[in-house]
């Protein structure tokens, strides 16, 4: 089973008022050993922020402004990006790399956890269970079976596409995870073997 965004967050999470002095925040960051803080809602609708150690570094420090006059809400970043509990920690990963974010708050309703990229490196198990090794295991089967449903249904029937249709899918995570383009997937090539099976996937739109 794919580890969740649950599994390895923190759930000790910290938070600060909007209205508090960046001064505030960094002596709080600064007793906890914390990175980031997750600023508070002011109403149950309102969505949280996030003031995090380069935000205060970047805006408040770099233009030598005093803290103790500087609001939290000033420079956190709200809304800010959420993770929803049960999204696959791969997916988290690939989040943080398309945002370039380092940590974000787990909220389902409320505030559940925090989840950074330190816990990814040191809590999650894609060392031991890289998701490409398992999906390549994944591909193999649904070849195999694709291959055993044409056989028995036909190269042109409904079944037989269907199950290329799965290992497409399959094959098409494995090349998103490699960042890369696939030149022939396993149904061109059974193509090659049953030219027939090619026609079966024209689709009515």
């Amino acid at each position: 089973m794919m580890q969740k965004a649950k599994d390895i967050m923190t759930t000790d999470v910290e938070t600060i008022k909007g209205s508090a002095t960046v001064a505030d925040a960094v002596k709080k960051m600064n007793d906890l050993s914390l990175r980031a803080l997750i600023v508070e809602r002011r109403h149950d609708q309102d969505a949280y922020g996030i003031i995090t150690e380069a935000d205060i570094v970047y805006q408040v420090a770099a233009y030598g402004k005093d803290p103790k006059q500087v609001r939290v809400y000033e420079i956190m970043t709200k809304p800010c990006i959420v993770v929803n509990p049960d999204l696959g920690v791969e997916y988290v990963a690939r989040l943080f790399a398309q945002t370039g974010i380092r940590r974000a708050p787990v909220i389902k309703d409320t505030l559940l956890g925090i989840i950074s990229i330190t816990d990814i490196l040191s809590k999650s198990d894609f060392v031991e269970k890289p998701k490409s090794v398992l999906l390549e295991g994944r591909i193999q089967e649904a070849i195999e079976e694709a291959r055993k449903t044409c056989a028995e249904k036909g190269v042109t029937s409904k079944e037989c596409a269907a199950a290329w249709d799965v290992v497409e899918e399959l094959q098409a995570e494995a090349a998103h995870q490699k960042a890369e383009r696939l030149n022939k997937t396993a149904f061109d090539e059974y193509c090659e073997e049953f030219p027939d099976a090619a026609e079966a996937r024209n689709y009515d739109v």
